[in-house]
C-alpha cells in the first residue's frame, strides 16, 4: 500500500494499473473535508477526457489499483 499524506495530494498525479476508456492518467483536483476539515474524499480528473470521479483517498492507497505519478 502507498503511504499518503491525505493533506498533499491535491494537484498529485496518479497512474490507473488497469485503465478503462483510455483513461490511463489522473490528477487530483479537488479535495473533500467533513465539518472538522478532515479530508475524506477527493476527486480525480482523467488528463485525456477530463472526466471526473470522487472517490474517498484512501483508494489511491491500494497499489494494485493506483500508482504514484504516471508511468
Amino acid at each position: 500500500m502507498n503511504k499518503l499524506n491525505p493533506e498533499k495530494l491535491l494537484n498529485s498525479k496518479w497512474t490507473a494499473v488497469s485503465p478503462q476508456n483510455k483513461e490511463k492518467h489522473f490528477i487530483v483536483i479537488e479535495l473533500i473535508r467533513d465539518e472538522n476539515e478532515r479530508v475524506h474524499a477527493c476527486v480525480l480528473e482523467a488528463v485525456m477526457t477530463k472526466n471526473t470521479y470522487p472517490m474517498p483517498w484512501q483508494n489511491l492507497k491500494n497499489h494494485d489499483i493506483w500508482q504514484l505519478g504516471w508511468k
